[in-house]
């Protein structure tokens, strides 16, 4: 007697379902880029894995400003900041860091004479990530705030109590996959001080934004541009308009090891202007802000 063979079509469907299921499980995958320390003055969005860890090294030096008559003259001041960050959750870090500085300046306009390195101070950085980028999301977002102290006023170098609270709202996306980020930041900084001595009470605020874009050229190699804009106020919520600077410069980013990397970026003012009429006609801002920038930052993750 002849018998039929069954048409056994389930395992073909079945097939599909996980074929289905598998792109999308891929396409949730998270980006295997960290972008948190990808770009220079800009900051990324990403936070680690629960539990891990960081230890960093982050100096931001600031050069030259407007000279205060004929002679010889100069000014340069690095701040270096060693942090240690930990992720509580894949969404939320936080960095506690103990801040450096370092100074040198002669015959410059509204800057005392001085030069020395001491401790400054610390601050606690806290970022949460609300959602991570995949394949079917290529942009995250993230909010940063970091409460700070220090003991010395950020452009004369004054000794003084010194509190501000920057904070940041973090964008950044993947534009071409394995090749090409780009990250905008947008700041708010108020900041107010206590001379010591005196007694004195400055109040200030800057508002700022800034953008990159980061290509991988070769390995763990990244470069690209940056640009930033700064408004800088009288007053801790940007009550009174002083004056305003644009910067750009290029970035670089190298994974000196799996769990290390370096990145360098430098900038430099090529437009400001200050409403103080003293140096209102001049082409750029050195009252609030300097004419180069240089950031130096080296992790370790474990």
């Amino acid at each position: 007697m002849a018998t039929s063979t069954p048409i056994l079509a389930e395992p073909s469907a079945a097939r599909g379902d996980q074929e289905e299921a598998g792109a999308k499980k891929k396409g949730d995958e998270p980006d295997k880029i960290d972008t948190e320390n990808l770009f220079g003055f800009t900051e990324g969005t990403d936070v680690g894995k629960k539990g891990e860890q960081e230890i960093l090294v982050d100096t931001i030096g600031r050069f030259s400003k407007r000279r205060d008559g004929p002679g010889r003259s100069g000014y340069g001041a690095a701040q270096p900041i060693v942090s240690y960050q930990y992720d509580l959750t894949d969404n939320f870090s936080i960095e506690p860091g103990l801040w450096f500085d370092a100074r040198d300046s002669r015959n410059i306009a509204g800057v005392p004479d001085k030069s020395f390195g001491t401790f400054n101070g610390g601050s606690l950085e806290l970022k949460y990530q609300f959602f991570k980028r995949t394949a079917e999301r290529p942009f995250s977002l993230a909010l940063q705030a970091e409460p700070q102290y220090a003991r010395i006023t950020p452009i004369e170098g004054q000794g003084a109590d010194v509190y501000s609270f920057e904070t940041r709202l973090i964008a950044d996306a993947r534009l071409v996959p394995d090749r090409l980020w780009g990250g905008i930041n947008l700041i708010y900084d108020p900041q107010v001080a206590r001379l010591k001595g005196s007694g004195e009470v400055d109040r200030s605020s800057t508002l700022s934004v800034s953008g990159t874009l980061m290509a991988k050229v070769a390995g763990d190699l990244y470069l690209g541009p940056e640009a930033r804009y700064m408004r800088a106020y009288e007053g801790a919520f940007l009550n009174r308009f002083e004056g305003h600077a644009v910067f750009v410069g290029p970035v670089l980013h190298y994974q000196v090891m799996e769990k290390g990397y370096l990145t360098l970026a430098y900038s430099t003012q090529v437009f400001g202007h200050d409403r103080d009429p003293d140096f209102a006609d001049r082409a750029f801002n050195l009252n609030q802000f300097s004419r180069h920038n240089l950031r130096v930052r080296f992790g370790i993750e474990f």
